[in-house]
């Protein structure tokens, strides 16, 4: 089959290579000029196969307005009359329930544990290099009330069988050297030994380099003016310089997949959630973190890439915009440089992206009631550590073969 691949994010990327490796005739379709040049260009670099939870959780409401308060806030929120950034408000306050949380939850690391077991086999395959590092994700507590909340983390974990280890101060410090120097700010810890690190830009440029070696053809520069769809199917893809025939279309698009599809009558309840990062170069090793730490108190992301810190946080509810606010930027600074000063904060690369995230926190892998017509977006703050997985499932789909995981909860329909 001609399938045509809307995005080159690492998510329309993985979705092109796993389609051609299946057989498919591939064009990528991208306004960029090359590969992950948006949300997947300085992501936080986890590859969290375990610390995978929905923003949608219990108490987070709570939470939310304590933080709007908060001189270095995790979450950002500003209001405006925006019928989309409502609606998905209120879907994501009706998901923080504990069942609800737990279904998501369950439903995530699924989806993750085969990215898990995806990417090792593609990392084998391709022999692509990317700083990629094996030695899991920290998260870390700063307060006794952090860490015993962390048990419905636990459970979940554990209901799925995926791997942890509950830590105290010694045990942190064992597994990340560096916070010795910081200790008495830590209480414990929850290690997720199976998480892994790496730069998802240098992995999604090699995976592309692979992908044209298959035959995929990337269109850069590329303006999308819409589907061609005739009598309930796609029939292709309109730009701005031709119109191209398909036998499927998928939708990987990240936060501008739903103003795509809404013309289409498809509600995609996906919503721009702005996040920002740095990235600083590394002067003093020994107190430089190891692998991941995820920072409880800010939630942000503290990572190690070769000879660089990714520090990735934050959730800012504001649009489709990449300002870069100057306190957002205070607020890295200061996670990293109060456990990690191993850094110069004065040479780092400030960055934002915007998430795609869904009000259940799963991203929308499936069939449309458009005939040929697939999604492959919404996957938030996980993009990266999901997107091997969800190119396997997306190939699967396509060719009419069955998925090796249960699929039936991914798709737009569960919106219905």
């Amino acid at each position: 089959m001609k399938v045509i691949v809307l995005g080159a994010g690492i998510v329309g990327v993985t979705s092109a290579y796993q389609l051609a490796k299946s057989g498919h005739e591939v064009i990528v379709v991208d306004r960029q000029p090359g590969p992950a040049l948006e949300t997947s260009f300085a992501n936080a670099g986890e590859v969290s196969f375990g610390y995978c939870s929905p923003w949608a959780a219990p108490g987070i409401p709570t939470k939310a307005m304590k933080w709007l308060f908060m001189q270095h806030a995790p979450l950002i929120l500003r209001p405006k009359v925006d019928t989309a950034m409502l609606s998905w408000l209120a879907k994501m306050l009706s998901n923080c329930t504990s069942k609800r949380y737990a279904i998501n939850k369950s439903r995530m690391l699924r989806l993750a544990d085969y990215s898990r077991v995806s990417l090792a086999a593609l990392r084998v395959e391709t022999s692509i290099a990317y700083d990629e590092r094996m030695q899991g994700t920290l998260q870390l507590f700063r307060t006794q009330q952090q860490l015993d909340a962390s048990g419905k983390d636990v459970n979940a974990l554990a209901a799925d069988g995926i791997p942890y280890e509950v830590l105290d101060r010694d045990g942190c410090i064992r597994v990340e050297p560096a916070l010795k120097h910081v200790c008495e700010k830590i209480v414990g810890g929850l290690l997720t030994p199976k998480d892994e690190t790496g730069d998802c830009f240098k992995f999604a440029n090699g995976l592309a380099k692979k992908a044209e070696v298959l035959g995929v053809r990337f269109s850069w520069g590329t303006e999308i003016k819409g589907l061609d769809i005739e009598n309930g199917r796609v029939r292709g893809v309109v730009t701005n310089r031709e119109r191209l025939s398909a036998d499927a279309v998928v939708v990987a698009l990240g936060s501008y997949s739903p103003l795509l599809l809404k013309r289409y009558g498809l509600k995609l309840p996906v919503y721009p959630v702005k996040g920002y990062s740095l990235t600083i170069p590394i002067t003093d090793a020994s107190r430089a973190p190891e692998s991941t730490v995820m920072d409880e108190t800010y939630k942000i992301a503290i990572t190690r890439l070769g000879d660089r810190i990714r520090v990735g946080g934050m959730a800012e509810i504001s649009g489709y915009n990449n300002d870069l606010g100057q306190a957002r930027r205070r607020t890295l600074e200061h996670s990293v440089m109060d456990l990690f000063p191993g850094g110069d904060a004065n040479k780092a690369t400030f960055w934002s992206g915007l998430r795609p995230m869904t009000p259940d926190g799963t991203p929308v892998i499936g069939p449309t009631k458009i005939a040929g017509l697939f999604l492959n977006a919404g996957h938030g703050t996980l993009g990266w550590t999901m997107s091997s997985g969800s190119a396997r499932v997306i190939a699967d789909l396509v060719t009419g073969r069955k998925p090796d995981i249960d699929v039936t909860d991914l798709a737009i329909a569960r919106y219905a």
